[in-house]
């Protein structure tokens, strides 16, 4: 028997990417807790950025969700977890309401319409109006009906020009039955800024607190928070959900990289190992801190290591702590930009090489942009930070940086989406690894 879990929620969603959804998210987000309500976000798809503004906005900390990467007991598991406690759950989606990969014979793809079927919430569907009247009804209608397992409950009308542009789209939605639930009109200002990899952190918007406030401003005017609230549902878990599979920790003393070089952890992977019984232990190696002496494992996430490359390379306490580490055998791991700094060097993007601690042979380049994209199946080819031998781990691939030198044994044998080989094998030498792609769970076997 199916069981409803935790405070009513709702997934905002859009036909397309860049029709506002994020904008609507956070205001909605902040403006809900501005009305005194326990908020807990989650975001759809595998995504650093969008859930560390949510935490600022809501209070609290945002976990991805993920129907193609995570094993649906983990799914279950971290709603279940993060829900009870609060007022209202609101999701953000990723790109179009029914865009996922490519996996033939998978019914859950990634797509934001397959989390809201998953878990029985009812869609908010952002609209970008400008530039169209009733056909902003046509599209709303196409994405109400396309699924049966996903209901819209409503929409709210973005980038509006007028009173009467707003007076010629509002009567088709009556006609075919959909609630508008508010429209937002066109403003510059409601936005956030942006650079290669999507939108500047967080942690580096020094204005943060004013553009969430305004977001939530343009919410509170104009959209029906009451009836949003109304609208929202239960989280429905399924009782064959399997278990939740999850990484395990690399070690019980985790020294962690944390700061705006190294900012792409995922929380519930954080989660799982403090749940584990492990101690996270984070270090800055812009402020050229060494890993603590005393860990048994080391994780150096993805960031943006291209941007601070010339700090890196003068990090030598950084540089001399991971060595000793190494030295002793002590698992190192580096995802993404982790990983390329555990190389010999980064080329910025003039070109200029920037030399790194020398643990794997990986030179890397972003003088010339390449981009790497997509979700990752891998097989461990040895044990490592991430698992034995022969287990496969769910990830995810974003990056522009080329390869320039290699040369020490593939860790992984990865896949896409779709079955095919792929050339990222990661890297391997004596306890010291990394990928390209971000781990995001174990599969399930």
């Amino acid at each position: 028997m199916n069981q409803s879990v935790g405070p009513g929620g709702l997934v905002v969603a859009a036909p397309r990417s860049g029709a506002g959804k994020t904008t609507v998210t956070l205001g909605l987000m902040r403006a809900l807790r501005r009305r005194g309500l326990f908020v807990q976000p989650f975001k759809c798809g595998p995504d650093y950025i969008d859930p560390a503004f949510h935490a600022v906005a809501a209070g609290r900390p945002s976990y991805n969700l993920d129907t193609w990467a995570m094993a649906e007991g983990t799914l279950s598991e971290l709603v279940a977890r993060h829900s009870l406690a609060a007022d209202v759950t609101v999701v953000e989606g990723v790109m179009g309401l029914f865009d996922g990969v490519a996996d033939p014979g998978q019914t859950a793809r990634g797509a934001t319409a397959d989390l809201a079927a998953l878990f029985g919430w009812p869609v908010l569907l952002v609209l970008d109006v400008s530039g169209q009247t009733e056909t902003a009804a046509a599209v709303a209608a196409g994405c109400a009906h396309y699924r049966n397992d996903v209901g819209v409950a409503g929409v709210i009308l973005n980038r509006v020009s007028s009173t009467r542009h707003l007076a010629l789209i509002a009567p088709a939605f009556d006609r075919i039955g959909l609630k508008v639930f508010g429209a937002i009109a066109s403003d510059d200002q409601l936005a956030l800024p942006e650079r290669h990899l999507g939108l500047v952190q967080a942690g580096e918007t020094a204005d943060i607190e004013r553009r969430l406030d305004s977001f939530a401003d343009a919410i509170e005017n104009a959209v029906d928070l009451d009836a949003i609230r109304q609208a929202a549902r239960s989280a429905v878990l399924r009782p064959s959900t399997g278990v939740a599979s999850g990484l395990k920790p690399p070690g019980q003393r985790i020294a962690l990289a944390q700061d705006q070089a190294f900012s792409f952890m995922y929380p519930h992977l954080l989660d799982r190992w403090r749940s584990a019984g492990a101690e996270i232990v984070p270090f800055s190696p812009l402020a050229d801190q060494a890993p603590d002496p005393g860990a048994d494992a080391v994780w150096l996430p993805g960031g943006y290591p291209e941007l601070h490359a010339g700090v890196l390379a003068a990090a030598q306490r950084f540089h001399g702590g991971l060595r000793a580490l190494a030295g002793r055998s002590v698992p190192i791991h580096g995802e993404c930009g982790g990983y390329m700094v555990l190389g010999r060097g980064i080329e910025d993007a003039r070109g200029v090489p920037h030399s790194m601690a020398g643990l794997l042979r990986l030179e890397t380049s972003f003088a010339k942009r390449s981009l790497h994209l997509g979700y990752r199946r891998a097989r461990l080819l040895a044990d490592c930070s991430l698992g034995s031998a022969g287990v496969e781990i769910m990830g995810h691939e974003f990056h522009y940086a080329s390869t320039l030198a290699a040369g020490d044994d593939p860790l992984v044998a990865c896949r896409d989406a779709a079955g095919a080989s792929m050339s990222e094998g990661g890297a391997r030498r004596g306890s010291v690894s990394g990928t390209f792609f971000h781990a995001i769970d174990r599969k399930q076997t």
